[in-house]
């Protein structure tokens, strides 16, 4: 028992001792190590750097999607197999026939085409859209100027519109108080602007009114015309996604007379399979910034191994001394393996602290400048893992340069 802890003190010992000397060791050159200790720090804070603007990213991009993960989109289509049905458009009955599934809160009917606008001399081709005052919740899109159209405006077959910005850039020289309550021509017939919606990306090129009023003054729909170009769904959350799918298959597929998936003349897009999609395209582009960020990481395991292999060859002698008086080859082994990753540790610590540090001034700072870009986080994992990193990097580039150390000769060491 006195032996094993008197070994268990004199391992102790050891480590301090050889932690003492890969200090007084760095310290001596303290350039050099600046300079290589330098690599590391870099690496690590691009790994924090990147992750957690790549983590602000999916976040900003979750939470400004995350209420069209429930929304479902149906148009026509055509069917797969010979002898499926043809192109078939939806209609009213359609949209009444849905309303009976379980998992569906929310539907709009979708009625487009393509419509001249004119406001006095400017002109801008737009797709016209008719729906109803559900749009909104649908296709998660605000209005940034005026309103939007009421219940009473689509039952009255109101000649409003609402204009997205493309539409007000064009023909309002883009400033939409100025477009609200003005009257803009409409192929042949003035619609009075109730109000300019806020910029969707690549939909700002659409001008919005009553389906009522757009099935029967803009597209010249005759009287019990019921067709649709589409319905959109929004399911009573983005968990009963499938099965609210599964409810329109069996519902359109009874109204269209359809007896096997291939004949369908409908499609379903739901808005969730994309997001995720694109939720793993940023994961993606995450990790390969990071892996770009890594090859700073190996620049620094090779500024490492070559610190240590000009530290092994200044110190050949002090390494002949020592084993002239009795030091062991494992002994000089973890000399020289504790001072690396000594190194790289401190080295990875650096890292960790400017990493951080830097996330935190980007969280305050993005959101400032580039909101959509989404505020940057700080990732625990990532921390962990460069920091861990770095650790790898002290063992694997040290190994090499203290092996060579330990295989020195006492005689020649002492002679060099």
């Amino acid at each position: 028992m006195l032996d094993e802890l008197a070994v268990e003190r004199g391992a102790r010992m050891h480590v301090r001792e050889a932690l003492i000397i890969a200090l007084r060791s760095m310290g001596a050159a303290r350039l050099r190590t600046a300079l290589t200790m330098l690599s590391i720090v870099i690496g690590v804070t691009a790994v924090i750097v990147l992750v957690g603007l790549g983590n602000g990213m999916k976040t900003s991009f979750n939470e400004q999607m995350g209420s069209l993960a429930a929304g479902i989109t149906i148009g026509k289509s055509t069917g797969e197999v010979p002898g499926g049905n043809g192109a078939r458009n939806l209609n009213d009955d359609d949209l009444e026939a849905l309303r009976k599934a379980p998992d569906v809160t929310d539907l709009t009917p979708l009625l487009s085409g393509v419509g001249t606008l004119h406001e006095g001399t400017n002109t801008y081709s737009a797709t016209l859209i008719g729906t109803d005052a559900g749009w909104l919740n649908i296709r998660n899109r605000e209005v940034e100027f005026g309103r939007f159209f009421t219940d009473e405006e689509y039952r009255a077959k109101a000649k409003v519109v609402v204009l997205a910005p493309r539409a007000v850039l064009y023909l309002y020289g883009g400033d939409g108080a100025a477009a609200v309550g003005s009257e803009v021509k409409v192929n042949r017939a003035n619609y009075k602007v109730v109000g300019v919606l806020r910029t969707g990306g690549d939909q700002d090129n659409i001008a919005v009114m009553p389906m009522t009023t757009a099935r029967y003054s803009v597209f010249g729909v005759g009287p019990g015309g019921d067709n649709l170009s589409g319905i959109g769904v929004m399911a009573t959350s983005a968990d009963r996604v499938p099965a609210a799918v599964d409810e329109i298959h069996a519902i359109l597929d009874k109204q269209h007379l359809v007896k096997e998936p291939g004949q369908r003349d409908y499609s379903i897009v739901a808005l969730i399979n994309q997001m995720e999609d694109t939720d793993q395209y940023l994961t993606l582009l995450t990790w390969f910034a990071v892996g770009v960020a890594g090859i700073s990481l190996f620049v620094g395991a090779l500024g490492v191994s070559n610190i240590m292999l000009v530290t092994v060859t200044e110190r050949t002698s002090e390494i002949g001394i020592r084993k002239a008086i009795g030091a062991r080859r494992s002994a000089i082994m973890k000399q020289f393996l504790i001072e690396s990753m000594t190194l790289a540790s401190l080295g990875g610590l650096g890292g960790v602290a400017l990493g951080v540090g830097l996330t935190l001034v980007s969280a305050k700072l993005v959101p400032l400048y580039l909101p959509k870009l989404g505020a940057p986080e700080v990732s625990p994992t990532a921390v962990l893992l460069a920091f861990a990193v770095s650790i790898v990097i002290g063992f694997v580039a040290g190994g090499y340069p203290a092996l060579r150390a330990s295989r020195l000769h006492p005689i020649d060491a002492l002679r060099y």
